[in-house]
């Protein structure tokens, strides 16, 4: 079957001779000589591609890729313009563009970013299966659909949301629908780092820049060759590495501590941090300038609390891999877990998830996964903290004297209280404490 390609040019002969040139390479082409011919087609079947004219006579493709979008939401959009900057890349990819294609065009180059285009969007389509049974709420859908659209540019990404919400599952998904696919995905966590360690580490060194520095090292830049670089929690980097690593953005070159020679360097970049940026610029974590060059694409992952429709979904999945893994039956949860499960807060998100399922997987080995099997609890409301047991109302009480007198310290309170630490933040959860 044919591929449906959809040309939108207004000038009679460019629009002919694409036509010509897509029937050479095997496509169906659709011809329209406007924006309203296109608007008029919108109600029609999906094509799997279009070759959209920037300039027309009756609208702007700027304006048309967000209609198109939306109703055709796999359709991969080529824009065709006589002035391709880095602005105007940016707005169209943010908009939904898969790539550019300048005039004048070369033949050979067209029908190559058409085919890579249609490979695109069959992966898209792959992978939409797998994903979306997982990710059932509207704002993930969402997010996907905005990383399957600018994924495949070479701009900046900035990842934000709470501690384990997949900052780092979505960084994984932007690299393997990007061009650099095949190059490699190198990782960096800016907080686990001492501060002399990740220059040498981020950029590289010369034999004798530091104590212990007996050989030159080829820095994460280097190593991301071609591919992409993630750094995670790129708030907790020290503000003065921060000011390096702009330069080294903006010259696209980078130089090894101690040395005196600079290498180009081609890594795309992706970041990704837990904290509001506008707090963290206006508290001197994050440079703004900083900010504002590694987020001209930004995605934000909600909590898991504000949806909810993705805990069973993704509690199933953990359950079926943990399963198998441990080689136990387990085949569901009771409707009181689920029941648990979905109205849990979940402070920790889907990393907290996760964990909860694993351990509760090799704790169990019955068939099915009860209320009481879980270790999470839920928070009680005043009410219920009101009708306590004078024994529960005691052991309140005290926890939150001795929480007092340590200046809210958790491991000391436990110490003095003789029980473990994970056991004082169950019960400071349970008796809706305020610490």
């Amino acid at each position: 079957m044919k591929h449906k390609v959809m040309v939108v040019e207004d000038t009679h002969e460019i629009r002919d001779l694409l036509c010509t040139i897509l029937k050479s390479g095997g496509f169906d082409p659709i011809p329209k000589c406007n924006a309203t011919e296109l608007k008029d087609s919108l109600a029609d079947a999906e094509p799997d591609a279009i070759l959209l004219d920037l300039t027309l006579p009756d609208g702007n493709g700027m304006e048309l890729l967000p209609l198109v979008k939306k109703q055709w939401p796999d359709t991969q959009v080529i824009v065709l313009t006589g002035k391709a900057d880095f602005d105007t890349a940016v707005e169209a990819t943010k908009l939904g563009a898969y790539s550019f294609q300048a005039k004048p065009f070369d033949t050979k180059t067209l029908l190559f970013n058409l085919e890579k285009a249609l490979e695109h969007r069959q992966i898209l389509l792959d992978r939409r299966e797998a994903i979306f049974p997982v990710f059932q709420s509207a704002s993930m859908k969402n997010v996907v659909r905005t990383v399957e659209r600018v994924a495949t540019s070479d701009v900046s990404i900035l990842i934000t949301g709470e501690s384990g919400t997949g900052k780092e599952v979505i960084a994984d998904l932007i690299h393997r629908l990007s061009k650099r696919s095949k190059g490699p995905l190198i990782k960096i966590k800016c907080a686990a780092l001492p501060r002399e360690l990740i220059e040498s580490e981020l950029f590289g060194s010369v034999k004798g820049a530091y104590t212990g520095a007996n050989a030159d090292r080829d820095g994460l830049f280097r190593l991301a060759e071609g591919g992409t670089l993630f750094l995670d929690e790129i708030s907790e980097m020290p503000i003065d590495t921060q000011s390096k690593l702009l330069r080294v953005l903006q010259e696209k070159e980078v130089r090894p501590v101690g040395g005196k020679v600079s290498f180009k360097t081609d890594c795309r970049i992706v970041a990704a941090t837990n904290r509001h940026t506008d707090l963290a610029i206006k508290e001197g974590k994050l440079r703004e300038d900083l900010f504002y060059r590694i987020s001209a694409i930004s995605v934000h992952l909600p909590p898991l609390r504000e949806r909810r429709e993705d805990i069973m979904p993704l509690a199933n999945t953990f359950l079926k891999r943990y399963a198998a893994q441990a080689d136990r039956n387990i085949t569901g949860f009771s409707p009181t877990a689920i029941e648990m499960l979905r109205t849990f807060d979940w402070p920790g998100n889907i990393r907290q998830l996760q964990n909860e399922i694993q351990r509760t997987v090799l704790m169990w080995e019955n068939s099915v996964i009860d209320v009481e099997d879980l270790s999470i609890t839920t928070v009680m409301s005043q009410s219920e903290v009101e009708d306590l047991t004078l024994m529960e109302a005691m052991e309140r009480n005290t926890i939150e004297r001795i929480l007092k007198e340590t200046g809210g310290n958790k491991l000391e309170t436990a110490k003095r209280l003789g029980i473990g630490r994970q056991t004082l933040y169950n019960k400071i959860k349970v008796y809706a404490i305020d610490t």
